[in-house]
């Protein structure tokens, strides 16, 4: 199966890589099949239109007092999970929660910025990068991604978001952040949705989040699958998980989203420890076999080694009741601006 999916993958980053529209990957009547399902999931599902809090600020004062360093700079882009919809306090949404592990890992104060948009799809992130970069004095040292669901629920060519991360991801590295993205979660545990859409809504999620990792390492980015984030420990616990729109996840959701990306985030400034005990590394693979691997295990890191290999490191995790607690630090900062009216 996974040979299959890496085969699908690479076709895919291929695809992208020379101007491709895409790949058919489902037939007529399948798709046919496919929009009503999803009109009838949308029904069902419904979502949230209330704006995530805003987060942005400065996390870890503490630490500019006493070490005197000046801050890192963490750059979110991406769509509504990169955004926090679906909860009400700034401290909730994975951004914060990164800001503030960041800081605690690296002893020095850390300044969020997120220019994420609720719905957006990969076509959105070349001006989610420009912004980014707008300011050559505040470039950020890190850039976090989280893309691809709506690619997917909105038929998005597969090779067409793939070659819209890539260009975004060559663009901040070339600006000289560091990158990670969270690749596209696996959609078929969404509660209300059901088969067949569960199954096909899986394995496009699934062969998304594998081409986006071959797009991603190929332009010196890192990726982290967030299969997890809506995948088997949400389908184990749902209503702790998911948030009230049974779509978007908890603050319990987030921080075990957070608690994946943490590590991979720090190793990417080189501040993580190379045998943390949490870390298993299962060697250099082929890019697209290491795609394939990690879109079917969320938490699952791929950088990139030599050539058309990559690294595939898989870490173990707490328990999913955990997160609640452990999604960040013990002293946790709060950012430099008040959060919003109501939150």
């Amino acid at each position: 199966m996974s040979m299959s999916r890496a085969r699908v993958a690479r076709r895919i980053a291929a695809a992208a890589a020379y101007g491709g529209g895409g790949i058919g990957l489902l037939g007529g009547v399948t798709a046919v099949l496919l929009l009503t399902e999803v009109s009838h999931a949308k029904r069902v599902v419904g979502g949230s239109d209330d704006p995530p809090p805003r987060a942005d600020g400065r996390y870890g004062f503490a630490f500019a007092r006493r070490t005197g360093q000046p801050p890192l700079r963490l750059a979110f882009l991406g769509d509504s999970t990169a955004a926090g919809q679906g909860v009400h306090r700034p401290s909730q949404t994975p951004g914060a929660l990164l800001a503030s592990g960041l800081a605690a890992v690296a002893e020095r104060p850390v300044d969020l910025r997120n220019v994420a948009l609720p719905g957006a799809q990969s076509s959105d992130l070349e001006r989610q990068v420009t912004l980014v970069l707008e300011d050559p004095e505040l470039l950020p040292d890190v850039c976090v991604i989280m893309i691809g669901a709506n690619d997917v629920t909105r038929r998005m060519p597969p090779a067409t978001s793939v070659r819209l991360l890539s260009d975004a991801v060559r663009r901040l590295c070339e600006s000289g952040c560091e990158v990670v993205v969270g690749t596209c979660p696996d959609l078929g545990t969404i509660e209300p949705v059901y088969q067949p859409l569960r199954w096909i809504a899986r394995r496009l999620s699934r062969q998304l989040a594998a081409a986006q990792t071959i797009g991603v390492v190929e332009q010196g980015g890192r990726t982290v699958s967030l299969g997890d984030l809506l995948g088997p420990e949400f389908a184990a616990n749902p209503r702790e998980l998911f948030g009230p729109d049974n779509y978007h996840p908890s603050a319990e959701g987030y921080a075990t989203a957070a608690m994946a990306v943490l590590p991979t985030l720090c190793d990417s400034l080189g501040l993580w420890p190379e045998e943390a005990p949490e870390m298993l590394d299962a060697g250099i693979l082929p890019v697209a076999t290491a795609a394939a691997e990690a879109a079917a295990e969320g938490g699952t890191e791929v950088t990139g080694a030599r050539g058309p290999w990559a690294r595939l490191l898989r870490r173990r995790r707490p328990p999913t009741k955990e997160p609640a607690t452990a999604g960040a630090p013990t002293d946790t900062p709060s950012p430099s601006s008040p959060p919003p009216p109501g939150c």
